[in-house]
């Protein structure tokens, strides 16, 4: 395992997406729970970009525009539902200890399609993940399972991480009606940003 693969793995988990933004609107609205449960649900939709990577699903998206414009639009579609979703949820970013938590299985539900619909990290595997696979290796595929496991791991500290921060200050933030209004249009906002950018791309 190269310090190389760690520190550009580590750059990519970081840096703000779809995944980062649902699980600090999880976080932020729901609890730490709910943060932790968002954060493992995007782990678990590396997954299927692995598998694609191996197998070579994500070549065909790479090769086909038509196959990577119908995903595209998919997610697109599904990022403009969490938005909708977002702004007509009214006790989101609203501090109730006694109400109900979410359903883990409908946060996972959400974060995986979130990011099993979004083309480009099955694109990002198939450039990435061979950079550090040496050619011609008899272990190839398994080699690119470690390194897969290995990117899932940091993908769930730093998305804990950021869910669990979120939960963190949700006591303070959200104390007034208008804050969370606000913060509901935000996080529309970023959900309808994000499906624009996806669809455009």
């Amino acid at each position: 395992m190269s310090v190389a693969f760690l520190l550009a793995a580590l750059v990519v988990v970081v840096t703000p997406g779809t995944g980062v933004v649902y699980t600090l609107a999880a976080g932020l609205s729901h609890g730490r729970r709910a943060g932790l449960v968002a954060a493992f649900g995007c782990t678990l939709a590396v997954v299927p970009h692995l598998l694609a990577t191996i197998t070579g699903l994500a070549a065909l998206l790479h090769s086909s525009s038509v196959a990577y414009a119908v995903v595209k639009y998919l997610g697109a579609a599904y990022l403009l539902y969490m938005a909708w979703a977002m702004l007509r949820d009214k006790e989101a970013f609203t501090v109730r200890p006694e109400s109900e938590p979410r359903p883990a299985l409908r946060v996972i539900t959400s974060a995986v399609l979130i990011n099993v619909l979004n083309p480009k990290p099955a694109l990002f595997f198939v450039a990435f993940l061979p950079q550090f696979v040496p050619a011609g290796s008899s272990g190839s595929v398994g080699l690119m399972l470690r390194l897969g496991a290995v990117f899932m791991a940091l993908t769930f500290v730093v998305f804990a991480a950021y869910g669990v921060s979120a939960a963190a200050v949700r006591d303070r933030l959200l104390t007034s009606p208008r804050l969370t209004t606000g913060l509901r249009g935000l996080f529309t906002a970023c959900f309808v940003g994000l499906s624009i950018r996806m669809a455009v791309a």
